[in-house]
């Protein structure tokens, strides 16, 4: 049996997510996952094994030329964009630290949201309205809300799982979004490919997002656990550390993310929202003007969706990430007792990102790997003959899922797995094209949710400042629930063949759950 796209290829991300959950110990369990991957795919033999990962991590940061053409190489501008983008945000939230715009924002909150709840509630509504890439939203969101969050006792861990899902699930369903602008162009391709012309490749989207029952159920599960403050397994530890000042982390302490920086009288709340209004709005002309370049350099006339479609999202996140740190230093400048700190206070933020950093170069290695070893197209593969249509949305949910989860991309479970089910559906029954590209999408962000090598995930603690794993067992619980009544709908798309009955019974049983969470809840809470 080769190793490639079999039952091998599973291997690196088993190791790695095992050990992750097992020890919690996040760059051992990538750097040995990885280590297994560059193995299986050099033979065992560790010379050439090592030789191998030095050239993989070179070509994180730098694109060799091709044997047949001379010259040095270019950088590689995606990664060094997005790794630039965490640098750059760590040293402004430094920088605001330092301003005392954090404290000062903090106090003008407090006056206005005066409860947990609304605390919760004001990062829910922030996470749905900064869709346009989850990458940003993810620690732009925490970024803004952490100061609210700690104050009213909110945890760490909840402020992630809060970010999490309101980051991938809000830009899947967004047509505006770097996702959405992705989405449409693959299922256009579907439809071109199977001769349907009944429907444009954006209105094929807008009906396949409300077939996207885990995403709907992830925004409004997470809706009421705001609202409600429903705390589900190891969350209910973290928040109960919470609500006394403390910060329960079950191995390490204290999480990371808040430099040492001595916060300066004399802040104000716009210390801390001119810049990140600053940072919000170069990104989104930036990713305007990219993605009009782009299409400018194919010929087309601009549009939103072709520029979303065409954006370059890390050159833009940069770009918004450098115009924020400006805007910061602007306002620290005129003030002469904070502007002595500022070499210091620099180095400390570009030093509270390198956790975060360190992680996702080993995301991207391991990723990288997966892809060689055929990990996806293995596991798409296993829908091969599976011809009983009413079943096929389920599978795809799961199969989704765990593609996801081991690789760690919902981008290239999209990819791999989106064809594959439109051959499906061309093969057995047409009308169950759009539940099935819905179940995909679903399963894909399912197991983006679950996946600690996930990209989002990573950033999702990094904005939240919480340990990753202790985000990633705090969510499980949650996704879970999600994933139970996604399922059912699911069921109930194959049997019925009606799409809105699947709906309906997904958010039926998503309602019921909540109903007994909150009754639990109100039965348990005298003993608390």
């Amino acid at each position: 049996m080769t190793v490639t796209d079999s039952a091998l290829s599973l291997l690196p991300p088993l190791v790695a997510i095992g050990l992750a959950v097992l020890t919690r110990r996040v760059l051992l369990s990538l750097g040995l996952g990885i280590l297994v991957g560059a193995l299986l795919l050099n033979g065992g033999h560790p010379l050439t094994t090592l030789g191998d990962l030095a050239s993989r991590l070179l070509a994180l940061f730098w694109t060799l030329p091709a044997a047949d053409a001379p010259g040095l190489g270019a950088p590689e501008a995606w990664n060094l964009s997005i790794l630039g983008f965490l640098l750059l945000l760590g040293a402004m939230v430094a920088l605001v630290t330092l301003s005392g715009g954090t404290r000062a924002f903090g106090e003008w909150a407090r006056r206005r949201i005066r409860t947990r709840r609304d605390a919760q509630l004001m990062t829910v509504v922030l996470g749905a309205v900064i869709f346009i890439d989850d990458y940003f939203n993810s620690l732009a969101v925490g970024n803004v809300s952490r100061p609210v969050t700690d104050r009213q006792g909110v945890s760490r861990a909840k402020l992630a799982y809060l970010i999490d899902s309101t980051a991938a699930p809000v830009c899947v369903l967004m047509p505006l979004s770097s996702w959405g602008a992705y989405l449409i162009s693959l299922i256009g391709g579907i439809l071109a490919a199977h001769a349907i012309t009944g429907s444009s490749a954006l209105g094929a989207f807008v009906q396949v997002s409300m077939l996207n029952f885990y995403a709907i159920s992830a925004l409004l599960l997470v809706i009421a656990t705001a609202a409600l403050d429903l705390n589900l397994g190891a969350m209910g530890r973290h928040e109960a550390a919470a609500r006394q000042g403390r910060v329960y982390d079950s191995r390490r302490g204290q999480p990371p993310g808040n430099p040492p920086v001595t916060e300066h009288e004399g802040g104000r709340p716009r210390d801390l929202l001119v810049p990140i209004a600053v940072l919000v709005a170069g990104t989104l002309i930036a990713l305007l003007v990219t993605g009009a370049q782009g299409l400018a350099s194919e010929g087309l006339p601009f549009s939103l969706l072709g520029a979303f479609e065409q954006t370059d999202v890390a050159l833009s996140l940069l770009v918004g990430g450098l115009l924020g740190l400006g805007t910061t230093l602007a306002l620290l400048w005129s003030r002469p007792a904070v502007r002595a700190n500022l070499p210091r206070t620099l180095w400390l933020g570009l030093g509270t990102m390198w956790p975060a950093i360190q992680i996702l170069i080993l995301a991207w290695l391991l990723t990288g790997l997966i892809g060689e070893l055929g990990t996806g197209a293995y596991l798409a593969g296993l829908v091969e003959g599976v011809l009983a249509p009413h079943w096929l949305p389920i599978l795809l949910f799961l199969l989704g899922g765990l593609m996801a989860f081991a690789t760690g991309t919902s981008w290239g479970t999209f990819g791999i797995l989106l064809p594959i089910a439109g051959d499906l559906a061309a093969a057995t029954d047409l009308a169950m094209l759009l539940p099935m590209l819905g179940a995909v999408l679903a399963g894909a962000v399912f197991g983006d949710h679950c996946s600690p090598i996930s990209d989002t995930t990573i950033l999702s603690s990094t904005g939240a400042a919480c340990h990753h794993i202790d985000h990633v067992i705090t969510q499980l619980p949650y996704a879970g629930l999600g994933a139970l009544v996604s399922l059912a709908g699911y069921l109930v798309v194959g049997l019925s063949g009606s799409p809105l009955w699947g709906l309906l019974s997904c958010l039926a049983l998503l309602a019921l759950s909540i109903g007994l969470l909150v009754r639990r809840k109100t039965r348990l809470a005298p003993q608390a």
